[in-house]
C-alpha cells in the first residue's frame, strides 16, 4: 500500500464498530516490545471495514459492514478506540483519515474526536493461509470439545509442547487432548467428513480459548486450515478469522496414561459431587488444598457413598456424603481440589470415577443415565499422596 492508502473515509455503525473493536480486542499485546502491536488496523476490504490486531502468536481480523467513500488504511491504540466507541450513541459512526495520515478522526452524533494514528505499513502482517488442509466443525461440537480439553494445558513454558493442545485427526474422528503432567483431557468430535490428509499438530491453548470465545453461541460452520508447512492454523467464520502460530515438538504419547481397568467405579450426580467438592475446598484451603474421597459399596440394596473431605490443622474439617452407585472394592483416593473442581465444572448429568489404588491415577468420564460411559472425553487426573 503507497503512502496515499493512508487516507480513508468510511460510515460504519457504532454497534458494528463496538463489536468488532471488542472481538479483535482479544488479541492485542498486553506487553510488547513493539508499540505497533498494541495498535488496532482499520483497513478497507471490497466494500466492507477489516479490523485486525495481532500480538504476534496470535492474530484476529472483523469484516464489518460500511459504507466506503475514500479506501485507504490505518492504525490507532486499541485500548484507547475501544474504549471511546463504547461510550458513543448508537448511531452512524463517520471515520476519516485526514490528508497527512497522522490522525484518525471519529464523528458521531455531536460528538468530534481525533485519536493519533500510526501508519498501516508498519503493522505486522497477517499471515494469510489460502492454501493447506481444511477441516470443518460443527461450532457446538468444537466448542463443547475445546472447553472440556484446554484448562488441562501447562500454564508454565518449561515444557512448551504441554502449553498446547494436541490435535490428531484419524479418519472422520478428530481428537484434542492436554495434559499438564498432574491431569490428562481427551476429548473426540465427529467430522462430517474425512480430511484429505491427517493431520497432527499442537494448537496453543490460549488460542482455542479464544477460539472458543469467538464460536460462542454461533450456529455457522468453522473451518480450520493449516498451512502446508504445518507452522500455523487458521479458524474462519463469515465475518471473523484467527490465525495462530502453531507450537513445534513431539506431544507425549498420553493413551499409556489412561489405564485399561479398574476395581472400584463411582456413579455419581456430577450437581452433587460438585457442590460437596465446593464446600471441602473451603477447608482445603488452608490444608494444602487436599479433599479426599472415599468410596463405599451399598450393602443390603442401600446406595453406595461416595465421602469427600477435607481437613486443615488450623481451621477444622468437613464432610459430605453422596449416594453413589459403587462397582468393585471400597476404595479411597485424595486429590488437589482445584483439579477435581475443574473436570467437574465441564460436565452435567452424571459422571463416573474409576480407580485401582489410592496411589494411581482417577479416571473420569460422563456417563448416561443407564450408567454407560460416553464415547468422546475421558479425564485423569494423578492423585495426592496423604496420611489416611
Amino acid at each position: 500500500m503507497d503512502q496515499a492508502g493512508e487516507h480513508m473515509k468510511v460510515q460504519v455503525l457504532q454497534e458494528n464498530l463496538q463489536r468488532g473493536l471488542t472481538i479483535v480486542g482479544r488479541a492485542v499485546a498486553a506487553r510488547s516490545t513493539l508499540p505497533i502491536t498494541a495498535n488496532v488496523l482499520l483497513q478497507t476490504d471490497r466494500g466492507r471495514l477489516k479490523l485486525a490486531a495481532t500480538d504476534l502468536d496470535i492474530s484476529i481480523c472483523a469484516w464489518i459492514g460500511a459504507k466506503i467513500d475514500e479506501e485507504g488504511a490505518t492504525t490507532v491504540p486499541s485500548r484507547l478506540i475501544g474504549d471511546f466507541v463504547s461510550q458513543l450513541p448508537p448511531a452512524t459512526v463517520s471515520i476519516e483519515v485526514p490528508g497527512n495520515g497522522r490522525q484518525l478522526r471519529l464523528e458521531c452524533a455531536r460528538n468530534d474526536s481525533t485519536i493519533n494514528a500510526m501508519d498501516s505499513e508498519d503493522f505486522p502482517r497477517i499471515p494469510e493461509l489460502r492454501d493447506g488442509v481444511t477441516l470443518a466443525f460443527d461450532p457446538k461440537a468444537l466448542r463443547r470439545a475445546i472447553e472440556r480439553v484446554e484448562f488441562a494445558a501447562a500454564t508454565d513454558d518449561s515444557r512448551p509442547v504441554l502449553t498446547g493442545v494436541h490435535v490428531k485427526t484419524d479418519g472422520v474422528r478428530l481428537t484434542l487432548a492436554a495434559a499438564d503432567g498432574f491431569r490428562l483431557a481427551v476429548a473426540d468430535i465427529t467430522l462430517a467428513e474425512s480430511p484429505s490428509e491427517s493431520v497432527e499438530v499442537i494448537i496453543p491453548s490460549r488460542a482455542l480459548r479464544e477460539l472458543s470465545r469467538l464460536v460462542g453461541e454461533s450456529n455457522e460452520q468453522v473451518e480450520m486450515r493449516i498451512n502446508p508447512q504445518r507452522t500455523q492454523v487458521l479458524f474462519a467464520m463469515t465475518d471473523v478469522e484467527m490465525v495462530a502460530q502453531l507450537i513445534q515438538g513431539t506431544f507425549p504419547n498420553y493413551n499409556q496414561l489412561i489405564p485399561a481397568e479398574y476395581t472400584t467405579k463411582a456413579t455419581v450426580s456430577v450437581d452433587e459431587f460438585k457442590r460437596e467438592t465446593r464446600i471441602a475446598a473451603i477447608f482445603a484451603r488452608d490444608g494444602s488444598g487436599i479433599i479426599r474421597l472415599q468410596l463405599a459399596p451399598g450393602e443390603g440394596g442401600q446406595p453406595g457413598q461416595l465421602t469427600i473431605s477435607a481437613r486443615a490443622d488450623e481451621i477444622g474439617d468437613n464432610e459430605g456424603k453422596v449416594d453413589a452407585r459403587v462397582e468393585g472394592d471400597a476404595s479411597k483416593i485424595a486429590f488437589n481440589s482445584r483439579y477435581l473442581q475443574d473436570v467437574l465444572n465441564v460436565l452435567s448429568g452424571s459422571v463416573a470415577l474409576e480407580m485401582t489404588s489410592p496411589s494411581s491415577q482417577g479416571v473420569f468420564r460422563p456417563v448416561d443415565e443407564n450408567g454407560i460411559s460416553e464415547p468422546g472425553y475421558v479425564h485423569v487426573v494423578m492423585p495426592m499422596f496423604v496420611q489416611w
